[in-house]
C-alpha cells in the first residue's frame, strides 16, 4: 500500500485520504482515554461486586496507570524499528485482548492483572496515533490535525463518566469492559485497510536503548504511582515518599545517561534545549494538571456541594466537553495562520475565567453560571490543547517527531496525577474521614486557576505564526506535466515532519 498523498490541493489542504486516516487513528485512540475514565466512575460497584475492600479494588485504576506508564516510552522506539502499522495493530489487539479477559475476572486479583494487560495496549496506542498523522500532515497542516486528534485526549476523560453511568445504571459491571470490544475490532480492520504498508523490519535499525528503558520506564511509573497515591495518603507517607524518590533517581540517572550516551536515547532530552519546545511540553503538562483536576473536583462537586446523582454529575459535565469539542478544531485551523502564542494565552484565560467562577460558588451558585463557566474553560482547553500539540511537532524534525511524543505524553501524565493529588489533598483539608465542605471545593478550585496563570506565560514562549513553505515551481511544474501529485505527505511509518521557523 503507497503513502497517503496530498491529491490536487496543494501542501495545505486536508485531502480525503489524510482525513481518513485521521478519523481512523482516533476511533482506536478515543478507546483508552475513554476506557480509564469509564471504570473510575464503577470502582465501588466493582468493589461490591467482586468483594473487594477499597484499598485493592483501586488498584484496577492504579495498575491501568502504571502499565500505561511503563508502555508510553518504548512505544516512539517501536515505531521507528518495526513501523507504526504493526505497532499500533498490536497495541490495539492487546487492549481488544486485556478488555475481554477483564470482562471475564471473577475476584479482584484477576481483573487488576487483566487491567495491566489493558494499559499496556492503551499506552502503545496514543503515541503513535500522534506519531503517525504528524507524519502524514506534515508542517502546513499540524494545526488542523492536530485540533482533530487532540478530541479524544481531551473529549474522552469527559464523556468517559458519562458513559460509565449509563453503562452502571442499566447493566452489569462487565460491560464496561465488553463496550470496547465491537471498537476495538473496528480500529483494527479499519487499520488493516487504510494505513500504509510498513517497511521491512531490520535489526540494524535503531537498537533499543536498554538503559534507557530500565530507567526511564520504570521512574515514569514510580511517579506514576506515588502521585496516584498521594492524594489519598498524603505527601508525607511512606509509599508516596519511597515512590517519589525512586522516580525522581531513576528520571536523574536516565537524563545522565540520555545526554552522555552517543547511541540514539529512547527519549532525546536535548529537544529541549529549543525553547520553542520545551515551552510546548511544559504547557502540556499544566494542561494535564488542570483539566484532569477539573475532572476529578466537579463531579464530586456537583454531588457533595449540590446533592446530585453519579449520573447527573457525569452528565453535568457536558459543557466541558461541548467547549473542548467546538476550541479544538477552531484552534487547530487558527494556529496553522495565527501561530500558538496568539491562541494560547487567551485559552488560558478563558481556562483560568472559567475555574475562577467555582472558587467563588456555593449551594446556592446558579447552574447557568456555572454551565457557562465549564463551557468557557473547555473552549479555552480546546484553544490551548490543538495550538500546543502543533508547536510540538513544528520545533522538532522528521527523525524525534516518535521521541517529542513519547516526552508530551509522559509530561501530560504526570502533570495529569499530580493535579489529582493535589486538589484531593486540599479536599482532605478537614481530615481524612471528613467529608469536604463546599469552603474546600473553593479552595481546591484555585489549582487550576494558578495552572491557568502559568500557562498564560509559558504560552507566551510558544511559537509565533508559521513561514510559509518555500515554493518549489520549477518540481510542481514537472510533476503537473506527469499528471502526478504536486506535494505529497510524508509516510506514515517514516514520518517527515521538518521544523519550520515560526515569525515573533
Amino acid at each position: 500500500m503507497s503513502d497517503i498523498k496530498t491529491e490536487g490541493g496543494g501542501p495545505s489542504r486536508l485531502d480525503a485520504p489524510l482525513l481518513t486516516l485521521v478519523g481512523v487513528m482516533v476511533l482506536g485512540g478515543m478507546m483508552s482515554y475513554l476506557d480509564a475514565t469509564i471504570v473510575n466512575v464503577g470502582i465501588s460497584t466493582l468493589g461490591g461486586e467482586l468483594h473487594a475492600t477499597l484499598a485493592t479494588i483501586e488498584w484496577v485504576t492504579t495498575g491501568y496507570l502504571l502499565a500505561v506508564a511503563l508502555a508510553i516510552p518504548v512505544a516512539g522506539w517501536a515505531v521507528v524499528r518495526f513501523g507504526a502499522k504493526r505497532v499500533w495493530l498490536l497495541g490495539l489487539s492487546v487492549f481488544l485482548i486485556g478488555s475481554a479477559l477483564c470482562a471475564l475476572a471473577r475476584n479482584a486479583e484477576s481483573l487488576i492483572a487483566f487491567r495491566v494487560v489493558q494499559g499496556l495496549g492503551g499506552g502503545m496506542v496514543d503515541p503513535v496515533m500522534m506519531t503517525v498523522v504528524a507524519g502524514a500532515a506534515g508542517p502546513a497542516r499540524i494545526g488542523r490535525v492536530m485540533g482533530l486528534v487532540s478530541v479524544p485526549i481531551t473529549l474522552g476523560p469527559v464523556v468517559g463518566p458519562v458513559i460509565g453511568g449509563l453503562l452502571l445504571d442499566n447493566f452489569s459491571w462487565e460491560w464496561m469492559f465488553l463496550v470496547n470490544i465491537p471498537f476495538a475490532l473496528a480500529a483494527i480492520v479499519l487499520a488493516v485497510r487504510v494505513l500504509p504498508a510498513d517497511p521491512p523490519p531490520s535489526t540494524d535499525r535503531v537498537p533499543i536503548d536498554a538503559l534507557g528503558v530500565a530507567l526511564l520506564s520504570p521512574g515514569f511509573a514510580a511517579l506514576v504511582y506515588a502521585l496516584s497515591r498521594a492524594g489519598g495518603d498524603g505527601f508525607g507517607s511512606t509509599g508516596v515518599n519511597a515512590g517519589l524518590a525512586v522516580g525522581i533517581a531513576l528520571f536523574t540517572a536516565y537524563a545522565v545517561h540520555a545526554l552522555r550516551t552517543t547511541a540514539t536515547p529512547l527519549l532525546d532530552l536535548r529537544l529541549f534545549a529549543s525553547r520553542g519546545f520545551g515551552a510546548s511540553v511544559a504547557t502540556m503538562f499544566l494542561l494535564g494538571g488542570g483539566l484532569f483536576s477539573l475532572l476529578f473536583l466537579l463531579p464530586l462537586y456537583y454531588q457533595q456541594v449540590h446533592g446530585h446523582s453519579v449520573l447527573e454529575s457525569g452528565l453535568l459535565l457536558a459543557p466541558l466537553g461541548l467547549g473542548t469539542l467546538i476550541g479544538m478544531p477552531v484552534a487547530g485551523n487558527l494556529a496553522d495562520r495565527a501561530g500558538a502564542r496568539r491562541l494560547v494565552p487567551v485559552g488560558a484565560l478563558l481556562i483560568g475565567a472559567g475555574a475562577l467562577v467555582f472558587t467563588q460558588s456555593g449551594p446556592g451558585t446558579s447552574q447557568i453560571a456555572l454551565t457557562a463557566a465549564q463551557f468557557a474553560a473547555g473552549f479555552g482547553m480546546g484553544l490551548v490543547g490543538a495550538p500546543t500539540m502543533g508547536a510540538v511537532y513544528r520545533t522538532v524534525p522528521g527523525g524525534a517527531v516518535a521521541g517529542a511524543t513519547g516526552a508530551v505524553f509522559i509530561l501530560n501524565q504526570i502533570g495529569a496525577s499530580l493535579g489529582i493529588a493535589v486538589v484531593a489533598l486540599i479536599l482532605q483539608g478537614g481530615g481524612a474521614h471528613a467529608a469536604p465542605t463546599a469552603g474546600s471545593y473553593r479552595d481546591a478550585f484555585w489549582w487550576p486557576v494558578a495552572a491557568a496563570v502559568v500557562v498564560f506565560a509559558a504560552g507566551l514562549l510558544l511559537p509565533g505564526r508559521p513561514r510559509p513553505e518555500p515554493a518549489a515551481p520549477e518540481a510542481a511544474g514537472a510533476k503537473a506535466e506527469t499528471g502526478g501529485d504536486a506535494t505529497s505527505g510524508g509516510g506514515v511509518g517514516t514520518p517527515e515532519t521538518r521544523p519550520v521557523t515560526d515569525r515573533a
